[in-house]
């Protein structure tokens, strides 16, 4: 008996033995698994599948999940603009079932799987997204195709597709007599506060659903513990209490043994509560939410007597997905209180994106009253456009307008401005027109129906738009323009139209500043910034931060108009015991350490660089550096421009566990940090290198936790 036979027969005994396959059950003949370098005896057409299976998630792709093994089939190679197909060679059909994993584009013969008998297509699938807001998660996908054993076929692999979700993801091709998934079922009656769930983060993502009074209530994807609970999640069950609900996950790998699934538990605490906020790379004076994700800060606005955050969130997990309105409060700006999820999505896959809040003091819309005027927010949603939702009891609960969608359009991110000359209202917005990336702007009398006015070229995601007087001259106004990278224009606005004076400039210099927006409203009239921190946080069971607010001003530096950041004044309420020193002379390799209470800090330094090359601080092992030839700020691989003042350099930076947000020059310069020093040492060191100068002071301040006041 050839080796070969020899070693399947015992592979197939062990097997038996082990309860894989019952006796009398055939084992499973896989077709593919794309483990290999290239495709094999697979033909291969076109460039979309590169020169061989992927290695999971290609350039310029969201992050792929749910294949099997170390490659699969993706045609993202070269973008959705390129297209092929992979035809597999000719196979024996012999058990019931064709199981397969798939992702990626929807569309119906053009990014598809198709089997062929007899030359003709007997069976097809496609994956799961048309629109944006999708997931690239491969799930399983199965063809009955009993009636077809014995004959021969081929798989077909399709990408003929080139818009968004132009391609297709597959793996792990398998002929079964076994389904390849399962579904698991709960039943509870919901009497405590939250319902806790076990996340282990390294398996694959699946697909949860909550229904209450036999409706789907909630639906998510979760990587749901399988052997090993990382950190907990938790979904608010108040909405459901006294109900029966049912928690279940319908597609479940035949032969995983999802333990968590019988973790989940209700409660009134969350579970690990006492550690809550004491992680340990827990930002202590920036916002974070309490589990999961969050991105851009969406619909800051001031409003009976509070400042309202909501934020782009994932509840059940520390990556992006499930995208859902988060949403905090704060009477001060610095100290937040979480309150929960404001908006939840309609359906799975029709995500709550990014956008804006108001508050529609001429009720103009209808919704309140002169007593009460309502609380609107402006939102993408995600399978429908640019949407609309009220609330008449300060942001707890909203309403959708009706007649959403109000605007229709390639692209995203509303954001809601009153004109007051013209009494109308305008919605900045993100378009995608004619291959090329813009603010489109809209105008509405009553928040409901919109018209489009204009555009303005080359900007990319979460418009800004907001005017500002010019500093040290009366009377003198400008309109600023920005998107998600914070790069920025300034000119004059007529309601419709943006005419644009100072051409773009950049505004931040850092490494963790992403699709920042300001707050409506605010009663003093400033303008007050808050940005998506972009910051991992490893092993933490929360990700990601909001940068600390700044307040913005538009002055003349060096002769233009530019736009400038500081700590809002805010800051002062978290300051301890402080220290300061003055007329410290530095010379090269004799720095000077700084007794700097704590661990958190707000410092502010005035150096006078003298005949040094270089003058800084070293901040808990991070270097904070000033080339005062080229008059460039260094930090983290991170470079910004100095502009020149009065011959001194003057800095401020607020030093968290996992940043350091630097403001140069009295704000002329930004460069908020993303870096971990938690595990840094409490060191503060000024110094000078290839010369003398002279620190004309420094005060640093230990920073209180707004969790608690023990950093």
């Amino acid at each position: 008996m050839p080796v070969a036979t020899l070693v399947a027969l015992s592979l197939l005994t062990g097997a038996m033995n082990r309860g894989l396959y019952p006796v009398g059950e055939r084992p499973d003949l896989l077709i593919a698994d794309f483990e290999s370098e290239d495709y094999g005896p697979w033909q291969v057409e076109g460039t979309a599948f590169g020169p061989g299976p992927a290695r999971g998630t290609l350039p310029g792709q969201m992050p792929v999940s749910g294949y099997r093994g170390k490659r699969l089939v993706n045609s993202f190679y070269g973008g959705d603009r390129s297209t092929g197909r992979l035809v597999s060679p000719s196979f024996v059909i012999q058990r019931r079932f064709i199981h397969f994993l798939i992702g990626g584009g929807g569309y119906r013969g053009k990014t598809c799987i198709n089997l062929i008998v007899d030359g003709r297509v007997v069976r097809t699938a496609t994956g799961p997204n048309t629109r944006p807001g999708g997931s690239e998660r491969l799930n399983w996908h199965t063809w009955d195709v009993s009636e077809f054993e014995g004959k021969e076929a081929r798989i077909e692999i399709l990408d003929r597709a080139t818009g968004g979700w132009g391609h297709i993801n597959v793996d792990h091709i398998v002929q079964s007599d076994r389904p390849a998934v399962r579904a698991l079922r709960r039943e509870i009656k919901a009497t405590r506060r939250y319902l806790n769930l076990p996340v282990q983060r390294d398996v694959p993502r699946r697909r949860m659903r909550v229904l209450a009074d036999g409706r789907v209530a909630r639906e998510f994807d979760i990587r749901l513990a399988e052997d090993t609970v990382d950190y907990w999640v938790f979904m608010d069950l108040r909405p459901f209490r006294g109900q029966q609900v049912i928690i279940e996950m319908p597609a479940v790998d035949a032969d995983i043994d999802l333990k968590g699934f019988g973790l989940i538990h209700q409660a009134d605490r969350l579970v690990d509560e006492d550690t809550l906020y004491r992680e340990r790379y827990r930002p202590q004076f920036r916002f974070t939410t309490r589990r999961g994700w969050n991105n851009d800060p969406n619909g800051l606005v001031y409003h009976r007597g509070v400042y309202h955050l909501f934020y782009q969130h994932n509840p059940y997990g520390t990556r992006w997905g499930n995208m859902h309105w988060g949403y905090a409060v704060s009477k001060d700006l610095v100290h937040w209180r979480e309150l929960g999820i404001a908006l939840y999505p309609r359906r799975y896959g029709d995500w709550c994106f990014s956008g804006s809040a108001v508050v529609d003091h001429q009720n103009t819309s209808g919704w309140g009253s002169a007593d009460n005027p309502p609380l609107v927010v402006a939102y993408t949603s995600t399978g429908r456009g640019e949407c609309i939702a009220y609330s008449l009891d300060g942001g707890r609960t909203f309403r959708e307008y009706e007649g959403n969608p109000v605007v229709r359009h390639r692209g995203r991110d509303p954001r809601l401005v009153w004109y007051a000359p013209g009494r109308h209202w305008v919605m900045a917005v993100y378009d995608e027109f004619q291959g090329k990336r813009w603010i489109a702007f809209y105008r509405s009398r009553d928040l409901k129906h919109w018209r489009f006015s204009s555009r303005i070229e080359g900007f990319y995601e979460c418009p800004e738009l907001f005017e500002l007087p010019v500093e040290g001259s009366s009377g003198e106004r400008r309109w600023i323009a920005y998107g998600a990278d914070g790069a920025y224009v300034i000119g004059h606005f007529d309601g419709e139209r943006f005419r644009v004076e100072v051409p773009k400039q950049r505004y931040n210099f850092g490494n963790c500043f992403y699709a920042s927006q300001t707050f409506s409203n605010v009663p003093d009239g400033r303008r007050v910034q808050i940005a998506w921190g972009r910051m991992n946080f490893p092993g933490m069971p929360f990700n990601q931060m909001m940068t600390f607010p700044v307040e913005l001003t538009l002055r003349r530096v060096e002769g233009q108009l530019r736009l400038c950041a500081r700590p809002v004044r805010e800051i002062e309420r978290l300051h301890a015991e402080s220290t300061t020193v003055q007329a410290v002379k530095l010379r090269p390799g004799a720095g000077y350490r700084v007794r700097a209470p704590g661990r958190l800090w707000h410092i502010t330094a005035r150096f006078h660089p003298g005949d040094a090359t270089e003058v800084g601080l070293m901040v808990r092992g991070v270097s904070v550096t000033v080339d005062v030839r080229k008059r460039q700020l260094h930090c983290h691989g991170n470079v910004a421009p100095l502009p020149e003042t009065d011959g001194a350099i003057q800095m401020e930076l607020l030093v968290d566990r996992g940043s350091i947000e630097i403001f140069a020059q009295d704000g002329a310069v930004y460069m908020p940090v993303g870096v971990l020093v938690a595990d840094g040492p409490p060191v503060l060191e000024a110094y000078a290198t290839g010369g003398r100068a002279r620190l004309e002071r420094l005060t640093v301040w230990r920073v209180k936790s707004i969790w608690s006041d023990q950093p």
